[in-house]
This record gives C-alpha cells, structure tokens and sequence, in this order.
C-alpha cells in the first residue's frame, strides 16, 4: 500500500488515502510550485486543519519517543527490549503466570504472529517456555521461567521509575485523568472495526 499522502489546499491540510483506484489528479505538496500526479480515491480526502495537525503530530511523536526511551532504558537495565518487557510482565500478571498464545495476543493487541516470534525469540533465552494444553489439542501455553520471573521483578522497578519520571510526573491530576478519557475513546473506537469502513463507504457514495 502507498503511504499516506499530505496536500496543502487554501492552508488547510488534507490527508490522501492510501487507498489506490483509476483516478488520478494533480496535488500541489508542501505549498510549493512542485506537483506530481497521484492516485488517489477524491472522496476519502479528510481536511485538518494546521492547529489539529499539531496536535496529532506531537501526540505521535510525544509516544514514538517516550518508547524509544523506556526501551533503552529496559536494555540497560535489565538487558530486555520494551516488547519483551511487556510479554513478561503481561505474564507476570496472569493467572498461573501463564497464557495461551492467542490471549497473550489479545492482551498485548499484537497480531499472533508476532506473538509467535517474540515468544521463539524468547523462549531461546530462557525467559518463557511452551508447554502443550491439555483442554485444546491445539493450543500452547505460554509461562515464565525463573529467569524470566527474576528477570521481570528487576526490570519493573526500574521501568516504574521510569515512567513516573518521564511520564506521570510531568502531568498534573486533571492532566492525566483527561489523558485517561482520552485514550479510552480513541480504544472504543478503534474497537469498532467497522466504523472506518462504514465513513469510508459513505464518502464515496456522496461524491458519486
């Protein structure tokens, strides 16, 4: 898929789709003199406006680097990347401090693929092993090692610190419960899978 495109129109910012079909018009980029012809579907395009695009803009950036920060600092101090550290503790937090694969998948929202990799990954450094289901023929249970246990109680209060350093601290009460209402909608609406797909249907249905 191509991907996403920005256009300024009259100042006003407007997403492309990455979506592709036959049509094809000509988009001035970065409000300069260049343009360039792609494909794009005319009735997905979405304005925002420059001061909603900040907003998004450091909200993605705000979390892209808080997580680059909080895994270099699980590297150093207890030698486990931010995926792993979130395997283990999402673990340590279950019943039996064991999950099958695809409830370690829906409590992490990671594809079961991924979970599969980072579950070989590892179970080759001896920080979770397999173990057959006996309820489902084809399930596996995924459970913590001692070292993975000892592993997860070192890294979380380093991590702890962490977050209240780089994150909790720096908002105030009423900041972090706004934040709180706030991740919550944008969670039950992603939740609605077919929400996106219903506005995108209605788009182009009124531009046809």
């Amino acid at each position: 898929m191509l991907p996403m495109m920005m256009a300024m129109r009259s100042g006003v910012l407007m997403w492309v789709s990455s979506e592709v079909v036959d049509v094809s018009a000509s988009i001035t980029v970065d409000t300069s003199t260049y343009s360039a012809r792609y494909p794009f579907r005319v009735s997905t395009l979405s304005e925002v406006n420059p001061e909603d695009w900040d907003v998004w803009r450091d909200y993605h950036r705000a979390g892209r680097e808080l997580t680059h920060a909080l895994d270099r600092r699980l590297q150093a101090d207890a030698g486990i990347s931010h995926p792993e550290y979130l395997l283990l503790l999402t673990l340590w937090t279950a019943p039996e401090r064991r999950l099958r694969t695809g409830e370690l998948a829906d409590e992490l929202a990671w594809e079961k693929s991924r979970v599969s990799h980072q579950v070989t990954r590892m179970v080759a450094r001896g920080l979770v092993e397999r173990s057959a289901c006996d309820t489902d023929a084809r399930g596996v249970w995924v459970a913590l090692t001692p070292d993975g246990r000892r592993t997860v109680i070192r890294a979380t209060r380093d991590h702890t610190d962490a977050i209240r350093a780089w994150f909790l601290d720096v908002l105030t009460d009423d900041e972090l419960r706004a934040f709180q209402t706030a991740s919550q909608r944008i969670r039950e609406r992603l939740a609605d899978d077919s929400a996106l797909p219903r506005e995108m249907e209605a788009r182009a249905d009124g531009a046809a």
